[in-house]
């Protein structure tokens, strides 16, 4: 018997997805930054860094800078910038710092084991 694939709709269809399929997973992150400041831009470009060595072709980053988004900052609970968050796939995790520490970052995303 065939197994038919199920065709998501609807506002959770990502966060589905993600779980049916473990092994293709697409990464969905997001990086608060502090306007164009060196830490900020450290953060981007290593982070840009990393996702194409290791997540290239599953990721979606949005980087969102808190001085034109101060309401996020509290509605994420941001208490430092930069500010990397792993909304998918779960467990949901939260970085903070300007991604220089390479390990740092592929634990924080799941990528490497201890």
């Amino acid at each position: 018997m065939q197994k038919k694939k199920a065709i998501v709709k609807g506002s959770t269809a990502k966060f589905d997805l993600s779980i049916s399929e473990p092994g293709n997973s697409k990464y969905v992150l997001r990086l608060y930054v502090t306007g164009t400041t060196n830490r900020s831009v450290l953060a981007l470009t290593n982070l840009k860094k990393i996702c194409e060595e290791y997540l290239e072709g599953r990721y979606e980053l949005e980087v969102i800078d808190l001085y034109q988004m101060p309401g996020l900052a509290k509605d994420e609970q941001i208490i430092a910038a930069p500010t990397l968050i792993k909304k998918l796939p779960l467990p949901f995790r939260r970085i903070i710092g300007d991604m220089s520490n390479i390990e740092k970052v592929l634990m924080g995303l799941d990528l490497k084991r201890i």
